[in-house]
């Protein structure tokens, strides 16, 4: 182990264990909260699913927008501030949820929510950590992100909870103060800029003044990333696999309430967070010493079959099995495009490079929601919108494996 001034743990890993516990509250209240939302917003005053799912698209959009600006904030000036602004974003966006009255309310509360995922999401954790790796920063961001797992869960079932034990809107307004109270503490005095702060270099190494000086990096600007086929494919596919993800998570629970009631549906969610967290550990473990692409192209195919399960799933068990297989390639989608780009151009450019492909991600994956809600309000059932999800992932799977880098 290397000597680091705190103990003899590399300073990276408190940053990762901060970052999973971000990630936690910022999955539990952003990603798998909306599904919460969208079901409690809707009995509670008779709006329907389409309507509420349009705001929810509103959250994901201002995210998406938002993704540039934070990842290259976070690249030159470090995430405190980020963080901060963040926290305090999305904690007072859910106290103010359980307080709606009306549909235009909710728009504009998910477009602050919007901003406080932006800032605590995944171009946040992922800009953030990484400086600090470069052998292993694979595992340091799939780790990091285990947090969104954790947040399904463990946070999903503890919200949900909630609001059933204390009402919506007492529910929501302990629930946003937590966030706070979690936040701002690590942002200030746990998250650091880069190793080189505290006198180290990435992954725990120390300067040697013998050794010849290491070659400079390539730094890449905005454009020359988006003109090759590299960054255009992974984008563009990630960009798809997640509308389709981002469309499943919103609807889980209105899915699976009707055949096992609310609480059994929470429960499910649940379940399918434990089914992502088991595939997130298995690329922990083998992240820095595989083909990320063609683990990408795994996933997305893994996709496409459980959610066509989905579409004629016609028993609970049937249901359940879909959603568990379709959970584990969940987690994997989320980690794998920060390490794609990461591992094919480096780490000094990261936060810009990132922060514009998350946003053209984002873009994409914020239609799922309204896609889901409109082709379900249109057939009357959750049957359309799963299939034309699984075709989505077809296209998800031709475009990353198109654009591997030649030899």
């Amino acid at each position: 182990m290397i000597e680091t001034g705190r103990g003899r743990i590399f300073y990276g890993w408190w940053m990762v264990a901060a970052c999973l516990l971000i990630a936690t509250l910022s999955w539990t209240l952003g990603v798998f909260g909306v599904s919460v939302y969208l079901y409690a917003i809707t009995r509670l005053h008779g709006w329907s699913i389409g309507v509420v799912s349009s705001a929810i698209t509103v959250f994901y959009l201002t995210g998406a927008c938002l993704s540039m600006p934070v990842g290259s904030l976070i690249g030159r000036k470090g995430p405190r501030g980020v963080f901060t602004i963040g926290a305090l974003a999305m904690g007072t966006s859910v106290a103010l949820l359980g307080r709606v009255t009306e549909p235009w309310h909710v728009y504009a509360i998910f477009a602050l929510a919007g901003v406080g995922y932006a800032s605590l999401g995944t171009t946040a954790l992922t800009t953030t950590l990484a400086p600090w790796f470069e052998r292993h920063q694979g595992r340091a961001v799939t780790i990091a992100l285990l947090g969104a797992s954790f947040g399904g869960m463990l946070g999903l079932p503890l919200l949900a909870t909630s609001i059933e034990l204390l009402g919506f809107p007492r529910a929501t307004l302990l629930a946003g103060a937590a966030v706070i109270a979690l936040v701002l503490p690590l942002a200030w005095r746990v998250l650091r800029h880069r190793p080189q702060d505290l006198g180290l270099l990435p992954d725990g190494m120390k300067p040697d003044p013998k050794a010849p000086a290491a070659a400079e990096p390539r730094r890449w600007n905005r454009a020359s990333a988006v003109a090759t086929l590299q960054f255009r494919t992974s984008i563009a596919a990630f960009g798809l696999a997640l509308m389709v993800q981002l469309g499943f998570l919103t609807h889980h629970v209105a899915v699976a309430a009707p055949t096992l009631g609310a609480t059994g549906a929470a429960g499910l969610v649940s379940a399918t967070a434990i089914a992502a967290f088991i595939g997130r550990l298995l690329l922990a473990r083998f992240s820095d010493a595989i083909d990320v692409r063609l683990a990408a192209a795994a996933m997305f195919g893994l996709g496409t079959v459980f959610l066509t399960l989905l579409a004629f799933a016609a028993s609970p068990t049937a249901l359940v099995l879909a959603s568990l297989g379709y959970g584990i390639t969940i987690g994997n989608v989320t980690t794998l495009s920060p390490i794609i780009v990461r591992r094919e151009f480096g780490s000094a450019s990261f936060g810009a490079i990132y922060g514009v492909g998350a946003m053209i991600i984002g873009l994409l994956s914020c239609l799922g929601p309204s896609l889901y809600g409109w082709l379900h309000d249109l057939s009357g059932s959750y049957r359309l919108p799963f299939l034309a999800a699984a075709a989505i992932e077809v296209m998800a799977t031709v475009v990353i494996l198109y654009g591997r880098p030649r030899a």
